[in-house]
């Protein structure tokens, strides 16, 4: 494991390689991992280690700008705008996901050499793979928790997020994972909750997906119901499925085993 960052103009992104295991066969693609709304490298912990062990792969870990130790977004709560070296300041519009997707994404991949990676997201990570394997081709795409379009449940979690931060010590839990803990939260608080984001649906772009897809969903998982997957699975038909009983939003943590296997399973005939 070697922990560094990458530059993409000014902004530097923390970065994380994982070797593949020393017998695994050489010509594998990548696992790359794209985190929650308020993940970071740190917040995976040891699971990305423990899946390219399980499926034989090296992996790729990656903060986006404003999370774990990357660059921080400037004024997240201020107006949108972009700065004069392009940066983005100012609170997240309700394309942000398609901007990681479609922008960053692929200027990260052509920088680690990766050109047909396995995609493993989870809830905004996992909407970011979907939207990028829509318009990219991926060697698999594997998603838990994601989110095809705005549900209330969400909507009402995300309130609740709001206040545990503000009063009940989720900003001095969260501090620990980054840098700038107000700039993490508020970047993604503020757009889930606004107005303009209730509208953000993918279901008819992921229809563009044509490699492998699988998956993951929690029935008890407070941020999306089971209509997040059954809509994606509409979209995508040869998408394949898991529903774990007894888990909620985050199932690497709290069913790994399972995961692990159903992942390992799935990339087995994938080079």
């Amino acid at each position: 494991m070697s922990d560094t960052t990458l530059a993409l103009g000014p902004v530097q992104l923390e970065l994380r390689h994982l070797p593949a295991p020393a017998d695994a066969p050489p010509d594998r693609s990548p696992l790359v991992f794209l985190h929650e709304g308020l993940g970071s490298v740190a917040v995976w912990r040891a699971w990305p280690a423990t899946l390219c062990t399980a499926t034989g792969r090296a992996g790729w870990v990656i903060s986006r700008q404003g999370y774990g130790r990357s660059s921080p977004i400037q004024d997240v709560r201020g107006p949108a705008r972009t700065l004069p070296d392009g940066q983005r300041a100012g609170r997240l519009s309700p394309d942000y996901m398609h901007h990681e997707a479609l922008q960053v994404l692929p200027r990260v991949l052509a920088r680690i050499e990766v050109h047909a990676p396995v995609l493993i997201g989870h809830s905004d990570g996992a909407t970011i793979a979907l939207i990028h394997a829509a318009h990219h081709r991926v060697a698999a795409c594997v998603v838990l928790a994601p989110h095809v379009m705005v549900e209330d449940i969400s909507v009402r979690s995300i309130a609740e997020a709001r206040q545990a931060y503000l009063t009940q010590g989720l900003r001095e839990r969260l501090a620990r994972y980054h840098d700038d803990v107000d700039g993490a939260f508020w970047q993604w608080n503020d757009v889930w909750l606004s107005p303009e984001f209730r509208a953000f649906d993918i279901r008819a772009e992921v229809r563009g997906i044509r490699d492998p897809l699988l998956a993951i969903q929690g029935l008890q998982d407070l941020y999306g119901t089971l209509a997040q997957v059954d809509d994606l699975a509409a979209a995508v038909p040869a998408a394949r499925l898991l529903t774990l009983a007894g888990c909620g939003h985050v199932p690497h943590k709290e069913q790994p085993e399972a995961v692990n296997a159903a992942i390992a399973d799935f990339l087995a005939p994938v080079r």
